[in-house]
């Protein structure tokens, strides 16, 4: 059987990073922000114009005027949530089913809100990557145009980093340095990957 984890953590956790070190161990890794990126150049277009019809430049979803629609404008971003969260959840049936079909003992869900869309409950257990308070901030921030306004307006759509942490059934702090976090991540595919080692349901988050 296939373990299913989720992969998550706040914006300037490192959960990108963590979770190329599973990939890097031939662990199968399903990234909805990847796959988000990919739907607004194809089947996205269309209904995600219906909504905004701005926010087509050259055939595809520009993200920038996208964002101007909604962040802090919770109302668009519901209703664009509804356009594409069955698209991004149909591609990660279709990743499951072919991890499965390969035989892989362990699959990677990186899901930035797993927790707050509910996605919790399709995983076997869920790896939390987390760091200090001030480490996140001095991250997010050093990034090409982010703002403390914009910076805010993400982590209010973020359920809180302790609140993650105490719902996870593994968690990564990356402020220890990315070789401590590799050495964690390579303990917790042996653990998994082990064919005797699974959840019960009731061990579920």
């Amino acid at each position: 059987m296939t373990y299913v984890l989720g992969l998550t953590g706040s914006i300037g956790m490192g959960k990108s990073t963590t979770a190329q070190m599973f990939r890097d161990l031939g662990c199968p890794v399903h990234d909805a922000d990847a796959e988000v990126h990919a739907l607004y150049a194809s089947e996205a277009v269309l209904p995600v114009a219906a909504l905004f019809p701005d926010v087509v430049v050259d055939g595809r979803i520009d993200r920038t005027r996208l964002a101007r629609h909604v962040l802090g404008h919770p109302e668009n971003l519901a209703r664009l949530e509804a356009v594409i969260h069955p698209l991004v959840r149909a591609r990660e049936n279709a990743f499951l089913a072919r991890a499965r079909a390969e035989q892989h003992p362990l699959a990677v869900l990186d899901v930035p809100l797993l927790f707050e869309t509910g996605g919790a409950a399709r995983c076997d257990g869920v790896l939390v990557v987390t760091a200090p308070n001030d480490v996140q901030r001095s991250r997010v921030l050093s990034r090409p145009g982010m703002t403390e306004q914009r910076f805010d307006d993400i982590l209010a759509r973020q359920m809180p980093d302790a609140d993650k942490r105490a719902r996870a059934t593994f968690v990564v702090d990356t402020s220890q340095g990315m070789d401590i976090a590799r050495k964690q991540v390579k303990a917790i595919v042996r653990q998994l990957s082990d064919a005797g080692t699974r959840l019960s349901p009731e061990d579920k988050p």
